[in-house]
């Protein structure tokens, strides 16, 4: 048996440092939200209890927290939905070259190397010079879109790059419209992709804080609850919402993953049935 090289182990221990780096925070969250009735914000921890989960359940007095989770769900369904269809339109319209779509390309890729802040004062100044509302359903919507939407595109515009037109020659050849292709012959193709693109939408929503700062007006949403609990709240309370959240966001994960899983062992189901029949 070759042994490794000393390289190896190297890389393999910058790989770890790397990974307690990435994870080693939110690892510490997680075990201080255990704290004791009388832990504080402080390690070591003072025994070991679920009181600081019961705790945020009630009524707190600062703050508002499921407001702001609803208002963080709300805008994340709105912003994916969005996502999902603006980034579909444009991988189709972008098969297709047409007179200044390279330069479309790039102003929609370069709203992501735009610092995050200056993307919500300029936000928030239009609206206001404008005489419109700033609010998290407008305002926060906006500007939320130019964060999601260049990963969206980026995503629709590399699925597109590979996608075999033969399908969609076929299907024309028996008859389908354009749109009855799109229908049943694109959508089910990309679907996986999509739901990349409907993860990508809603995950980068609900977590964003800095295009948020700025646009979201009078009502928080959770990242900014968050941010301004931490100048308030003296107690685990925190760890406990953070802990939470995480969590949520890891369960949207795994929704998104399992019916990507699902659809895919559907469609090798369905291509072994038909392989069956043919034989």
């Amino acid at each position: 048996m070759d042994r490794r090289p000393r390289s190896f182990y190297v890389l393999a221990a910058v790989f770890t440092l790397f990974l307690l780096f990435l994870y080693g925070p939110t690892f510490t969250i997680a075990i201080l939200s255990f704290q004791g009735p009388e832990g504080g914000l402080t390690f070591p921890m003072r025994g070991v209890s679920l009181h600081w989960f019961r705790d945020l359940f009630e009524q707190q007095a600062v703050g508002d927290i499921w407001g702001s989770f609803g208002r963080s769900f709300v805008l994340g369904l709105m912003v994916m939905v969005t996502t999902v269809v603006v980034s579909v339109m444009g991988g189709l319209a972008f098969r297709k070259r047409f007179a200044g779509s390279a330069v479309l390309f790039y102003l929609v890729v370069t709203s992501l190397v735009i610092p995050s802040i200056l993307v919500s004062l300029g936000v928030g100044l239009i609206f206001s010079q404008s005489g419109l509302d700033v609010h998290w359903a407008t305002s926060g919507f906006g500007s939320q879109l130019t964060w999601t939407l260049p990963f969206g595109l980026l995503i629709m515009f590399a699925v597109f790059n590979r996608f075999d037109k033969s399908y969609e020659e076929a299907a024309r050849d028996q008859g389908a419209s354009a749109w009855q292709t799109i229908r049943h012959v694109v959508l089910p193709i990309i679907a996986p992709s999509l739901i990349g693109v409907a993860l990508f939408g809603f995950t980068l929503s609900y977590d964003e804080f800095a295009r948020t700062l700025l646009t979201a007006g009078s009502y928080n949403t959770l990242p900014l609850e968050i941010y301004g609990m931490t100048t308030n709240v003296t107690t685990p309370v925190i760890f406990a919402l953070g802990t939470l959240t995480t969590a949520f966001s890891l369960v949207v994960i795994g929704v998104f993953l399992a019916s990507v899983w699902a659809m895919n062992r559907r469609r090798a189901r369905q291509g072994s049935d038909a392989g069956q029949g043919m034989v």
